[in-house]
């Protein structure tokens, strides 16, 4: 590249002047049990010497921005041996490097690329001019580590501004997905290739040798890579035949066809403006443009209307070759990013390249055999497609960047060809995105239903587990699992020609939706819950009192918090109550006189995503509850506690009982109903106020502001929720039960005058009752009335 080719470029257009890349194998006569900062330092050390001019580069770089490793990419990350408190300056200090700007970038695969296109940027706009990007991963030293007993030391403390942008999850996880244990990718991706077998029509047969087709000429790749963690070629055959070093993880992947994330691997590339490039020496036949890019979020997983497709994906291709003015066809050398075999079918089978085109798919050896650093590979990929865009001049590379399930994808074309920066175009291609289709999701599935997709976890062992996305009748969508003991089941899942589409039963429970055989199978290994009382219960007491009920919920010593039993047995409490036809007013309560209920109580974890279809305390969900419940409010009411509070018919309170929602003081909001119901309930302004900051109200506070109907004196709040039950007991039970049903529709309608309308509709079947005949009679004989609830 001449000078004179350049020199119509704008001076802040940035090119990749150097990539760099690190790696170390257990078995490697030099092996050093490098920490991740020390990896990754010899990878920028390595791009800054590809640069030609590393003593004039790491001097002017102004921004470092790393790659959130697997040791931090969730909340559930831990490091075992400790890790730096500023990963992207403890690096930049062992690399000579003084910059103003640390990055510590979210989770997910597309990271590198997307990292690339950002700062790619920000150069153009002038707000930097050298940038540093890199990333490391070092799970295969830590887990050999753990195995033999050896102590490492990789904490230190470096300090200085950081710029943690936090996890980044969003979209790639959700409740239901971590109820059922769909939280990590190989099942993830299991049930989005088995949904593509049916699109296609594949015997099992068929597609696994497509799959092993696919990849085993990434292994011919990795074989000749010096940085590969499983430097072997294999054939078609070795990838898809299981066996003791095959086994099948998750169907229909044997080992050999998923990500191999046991690797000691670093990767870093130097971004520069041709003006800094220019400045510091930098020989522009080392530069490489970024000609075209697109970056992409795809619908959540159970959202999605094809299971078996990436729109996102494929869309943002289409965008960055779109960008870079050329044609699939156009392209020299690909990097596709192969975590699963899915992850590059969705490209291949939208572009029509075939798994041995003379291109090949990677550069470098592809996940599973090159190896998966985390959410890094992509930056080795970059590393290898610069290298060859420069070896080959007038050449393109195209790189891919999967987060995800597929769910956020970046795309980069490069080329060592001079070409302007041009801005993304990304926000319009997301919009478009954005305006698909998607799927009703179902949380609580009850009857027949259809299988959708599906995988089984260790299917040759006895922790086999067996998970299916199904759809009901009305069409929506629900996340399950199989009962380990439904044989039958697993053999149509494992063997059957084409479980997809077949008809099996449904039941939910608080624990998660649970898929059988049939409703015979599904009664015989998970019978419904009979409604009715029990002699006792672990976290509640119940006593009888006439026609009332009296619910004491009987933790003190966690201050009456729910745990999942506590609302199991809650709900069960409140089924029978409501189908008793003997009992008429319940009254919930909590034991001692320091709490009703503190809310979830997360000493044993997030036991919010195991609560009843009902919600929190069998109440917060529940769609009907047609006889009166009455919240005797003891002490502290607070997140849950309040929550259950507010969707009893009536509270009344201790003098020195509070009410709160603190859940954003622990970074959990009030969904239980708080969140809701407390708007409607108090004035918006406090309701605010006690939502956004956690502010309590104490009993007179509750009172004035319409939260609580009435106040005791201490220790008399059971008496008075007695008294207000006896009274309810006074009145028609037609009138209540007919009353409560009117209030409960109205909540639903915004318009007062057409809920007043619409309520006049009652007198129909109250007119009509023996309780309405009866009470007047009663009045005009100056008598108390006898109710028959008729």
């Amino acid at each position: 590249m001449s000078d004179e080719t350049t020199a119509g470029l704008d001076p802040n257009t940035p090119v990749v002047v150097g990539v760099g890349q690190a790696s170390e194998r257990i078995t490697d006569p030099d092996y050093a049990a490098l920490g991740e900062a020390d990896l990754a330092a010899r990878a920028v050390q390595a791009a800054f010497a590809d640069t030609g001019a590393a003593d004039r580069v790491a001097p002017v770089v102004d921004v470092v921005a790393a790659v959130r490793s697997f040791e931090k990419t969730s909340p559930a990350s831990q490091s075992p041996f400790g890790r730096p408190d500023n990963m992207p300056r403890a690096v930049a200090s062992r690399t000579g490097t003084d910059p103003r700007r640390a990055v510590e970038e979210v989770s997910g695969g597309q990271s590198p690329q997307h990292l690339v296109t950002e700062f790619g940027q920000e150069i153009a706009d002038g707000r930097a001019h050298a940038v540093v990007l890199f990333g490391a991963e070092v799970m295969s030293t830590v887990r050999n580590a753990q195995r033999t007993g050896e102590q490492l030391d990789f904490a230190e403390k470096v300090g200085g501004p950081l710029e943690d942008r936090g996890f980044g999850l969003v979209g790639l996880t959700s409740i239901e997905e971590v109820k059922h244990g769909l939280v990590v990718p190989t099942p993830q991706y299991a049930l989005l290739e088995n949904a593509r077998r049916h699109r296609l029509g594949c015997s099992r047969e068929e597609y696994a040798r497509q799959m092993g087709e696919l990849f085993a000429p990434m292994t011919k790749v990795a074989a000749a890579n010096p940085h590969a963690a499983d430097p072997r070629e294999h054939t078609a055959d070795e990838l898809i035949e299981t066996s003791d070093a095959n086994r099948m993880v998750a169907y229909p992947y044997p080992r050999r066809l998923i990500a191999r994330d046991q690797v000691n691997q670093a990767a870093a590339v130097v971004l520069m403006s041709v003006r800094a490039a220019t400045e510091a020496g930098i020989d522009p036949s080392r530069w490489v443009f970024l000609h075209g890019h697109a970056d992409a979020v795809e619908q959540s997983l159970m959202d999605r209307p094809d299971l078996s497709r990436g729109p996102a994906s494929t869309a943002a291709v289409h965008e960055a070759l779109d960008m870079a003015g050329i044609g699939i066809d156009d392209v020299d050398a690909f990097d596709l990013y192969s975590c699963f075999p899915i992850a590059v079918s969705n490209i291949t089978e939208e572009f029509g390249l075939a798994p041995d085109d003379p291109r090949g798919l990677t550069a470098t050896g592809g996940l599973p055999y090159f190896g998966g650093p985390g959410n890094d590979y992509s930056m080795h990929g970059i590393a290898e497609i610069v290298d060859r865009v420069r070896r080959t001049p007038g050449s393109t590379g195209l790189v891919t960047a999967n987060g995800g399930m597929m769910s956020k994808f970046s795309v980069g074309v490069y080329s060592a060809v001079p070409a302007p920066w041009r801005p993304s175009t990304s926000a319009r291609l997301q919009q478009e995105l954005d305006a698909g289709d998607t799927v009703p999701l179902c949380r609580f599935a009850d009857g027949p239903a259809t299988i959708e997709t599906f995988t089984v976890l260790d299917p040759g062992r006895d922790s086999r587990t067996g998970l299916v996305i199904g759809r009901l009748a009305d069409g929506s969508r629900f996340l399950s699992t199989v009962h380990r003991d439904d044989d039958a089941l697993f053999d149509r899942l494992l063997t059957g020609e084409d479980p997809i589409g077949t008809a099996v039963w449904a039941r939910s429970s608080a624990k998660g939706n649970m898929v059988a055989s049939d409703e015979a199978t599904m009664d015989r290994l998970r019978p419904r819950r009979p409604v009715g009382f029990r002699d006792d219960y672990s976290d509640v007491r119940v006593q009888r009192d006439g026609q009332i009920l009296e619910i004491t919920i009987d933790r003190p010593e966690a201050r009456n918090a729910f745990r999942p039993k506590t609302n199991d047995e809650l709900d069960e409490i409140f089924d029978a109550y409501f189908a008793d036809p003997d009992l008429r007013v319940a009254i919930l309560t909590g034991a001692g006189d320091k709490a009703f209920s503190a809310g979830n109580d997360l000493a044993g974890g997030l036991g919010g995503l195991t609560v009843p279809e009902n919600g929190f305390g069998g109440l917060t969900s529940r769609r009907d509850l047609p006889k009166p419940v009455i919240a005797a409010v003891n002490g502290v009411a607070l997140g849950g506690g309040l929550e259950v509070a507010l969707s009893c018919h009536v509270i009344v309170a201790d003098e020195k009982a509070t009410f709160g929602l603190p859940e954003v003081k622990v970074g959990l909001v009030a969904a239980a109903g708080g969140l809701v119901r407390l708007p409607r309930v108090l004035p918006p302004a406090l309701a605010r106020d006690m939502i956004l900051t956690g502010r309590k109200l104490d009993a007179d506070e509750a009172l004035r502001h319409g939260l609580v109907s009435r106040v005791a004196p201490a220790g008399g709040v059971l008496d008075l929720a007695r008294e207000v039950a006896r009274q309810i007991l006074a009145a028609s039970p037609t009138s209540i039960r007919e009353s409560i049903a009117v209030m409960a529709d109205s909540d639903a309608q915004p318009d007062t005058v057409e809920a007043v309308r619409d309520s006049i509709s009652v007198l129909d079947r109250v007119l009509v009752s023996q309780d309405t005949t009866e009470g007047i009679l009663a009045f005009l004989q100056k008598r108390e009335p006898r109710w028959t609830g008729r």
